[in-house]
């Protein structure tokens, strides 16, 4: 296989059950359009079997969907901690809930060149060297991914870009804080239509992955 020519990643995925959940949906369980950075992360970390998130903070990606998904609206069964008497998922410590899903999901993502960008070619190269455990997700742990292609011929192929936009309508995170929210980083991002294409070197497509609200100094 051949690496991109910033010896970065190249991925192509296919998911066909997902949902984004909107940070503060609770009653009814709104998706996002598209995976915010932080899931998109997430996502590679488990793929190379990384359990420490912060060993690759500061690393650059961009991604695009190839199409937009189609959203259906399900009616799902929530588990919820009320009474501790009672076992999980029985009596008051379940719910009904509206959630919003999103079907066919296709993207494209390129990781700047780096020891996260080997490890990500190296799975494509050898997978049964790779020590990792569990479904492989992209969000949700029951929102299992179906393909993945390492180096796609992209070529001729359009998309809709995740892009750094203080203009933007989409406000997502790109690091999250899981005690709590205090600490979780926001960015606005908008949806442009374009050519799929590794984005020149200081592009808005890029994003950089941080956990510090600004700057990216301790």
């Amino acid at each position: 296989m051949k690496a991109t020519k910033d010896n970065g990643a190249t991925l192509y995925l296919s998911v066909p059950v997902c949902s984004f959940r909107k940070g503060y949906a609770r009653e009814y369980l709104e998706t996002e359009e598209i995976p915010p950075p932080s899931t998109v992360y997430g996502f590679l970390l488990s793929l190379v079997g990384e359990e420490d998130r912060y060993r690759y903070r500061g690393t650059d990606l961009a991604y695009a969907v190839l199409s937009k998904p189609e959203l259906s609206v399900i009616l799902r069964t929530v588990w919820r901690m009320k009474d501790k008497k009672i076992p999980p998922g029985t009596g008051q410590n379940k719910r009904p809930d509206y959630q919003e899903i999103l079907t066919g999901l296709e993207m494209a993502i390129w990781v700047k060149g780096g020891e996260f960008a080997e490890r990500i070619n190296a799975v494509g190269q050898n997978s049964a060297q790779t020590k990792r455990f569990g479904g492989l997700c992209l969000g949700e742990s029951h929102d299992l991914i179906n393909d993945i292609l390492w180096n796609p011929n992209l070529s001729a192929k359009e998309g809709h870009w995740l892009v750094q936009d203080q203009e933007g309508e989409y406000p997502l995170p790109i690091w999250v804080d899981h005690v709590g929210s205090k600490n979780t980083v926001w960015k606005q991002f908008s949806l442009q239509h374009g050519n799929l294409e590794l984005p020149a070197e200081k592009d808005p497509r890029w994003i950089t992955i941080d956990n510090k609200q600004t700057g990216h100094t301790d």
